[in-house]
Formats: C-alpha cells, sequence, structure tokens
C-alpha cells in the first residue's frame, strides 16, 4: 500500500491557526483533528497542511517567525508529539522549511533565505526519514518517495542506497 491514493488529490488544503494563548500555553489544541486519523489518511493528507501563528509583533520588528523564542517552543513541542507533521506540511509554499528552521540552527539572509547548518539538517533529516519510514511500514504504507521529496525541498539529496537494508 503507497500514500499516493487518489482521495490524496481530492483533500482541500487545510489552514491550521495557532493563536497567542496556545503558543504561550504551549497547547497542540489546534492539531487535535490530526491526532484522531489513522496513518493512511495522515498520509494521503500529505503536503496539505500550513500553520498560521496569530503573533503579532511590532511593525519594526525584524526577526522571521523561526527567531521568535515562543513559536520554536510551541514548534519543538509539536514536532516532539507529531513526527509526521514534517509530511503534511505545504512544500510549496514554505511550510515545511520553516518548521524545520524552528527546530536546527540556521541563519537567514533576504536574498539567500534560510540556509542550515549543514551537519544539523543531515542529523535530523537521516532521523526523520528512519522515524517516519518504520512509522509508514509497521502501518503497512510506503511512503518513500513521498519522504524523498521531502527531503529534496530542504536541499538534502538522498543517496541511491539510503533505503537499502531497512527492509
Amino acid at each position: 500500500m503507497t500514500s499516493s491514493t487518489p482521495d490524496a488529490a481530492r483533500q482541500p488544503a487545510v489552514t491550521v491557526l495557532i493563536g497567542p494563548d496556545q503558543v504561550r500555553s504551549r497547547s497542540l489544541a489546534p492539531l487535535e483533528q490530526w491526532f484522531s486519523l489513522e496513518p493512511q489518511a495522515l498520509l494521503a493528507r500529505s503536503g496539505q497542511l500550513s500553520l498560521e501563528f496569530a503573533w503579532s509583533r511590532p511593525d519594526d520588528d525584524p526577526r522571521e517567525l523561526s527567531e521568535i523564542p515562543e513559536l520554536r517552543l510551541w514548534s519543538l513541542r509539536a514536532d516532539a508529539l507529531c513526527p509526521w507533521l514534517p509530511l503534511l506540511l505545504d512544500r510549496g509554499n514554505g511550510q515545511l522549511t520553516r518548521h524545520v528552521a524552528m527546530l536546527l540552527p540556521h541563519q537567514f539572509s533576504r536574498t539567500e533565505g534560510i540556509r542550515f547548518a549543514p551537519d544539523s539538517l543531515e542529523l535530523w533529516m537521516t532521523h526523520r526519514l528512519f522515524l517516519l519510514d518504520h512509522w509508514c511500514r509497521s502501518h503497512g504504507l510506503n511512503a518513500r518517495g513521498n519522504l524523498e521529496q521531502m527531503a529534496a525541498v530542504l536541499g538534502f539529496e538522498l543517496d541511491g542506497s539510503f533505503w537499502q537494508g531497512l527492509d
């Protein structure tokens, strides 16, 4: 069984609003609807979730969202308790990249965008690929193509032999 189902294309994109009280209390209540989904249903929504932080900042605040400690803490908790979250995040609008920036050391340039510390990205990505591949396979699902796409969005190239020996 694979994560590519005809229903996946029909699922509408979903934006989840995370309010300031939820950020401050690190409440994952905005993600509650996702916790109850079966793994196949989660994978069918791959790349269709956007997280929007309702976090007010002064107009002269130059920080990116990933530089705001409160948002990083919320994101770290969400990532720890929802390890499948990166698979669900929209890749085309920067959601996945922003999420990973909440978790990993990086630098931001207005001209070059986010640049991750290479060792950190490699460790996180390898860990996440192993974790999600195992999680998928334990539920009878194969999401390796999806995982490879997720890695590619972050500039992480998988060697052709990466999956060897994991079956």
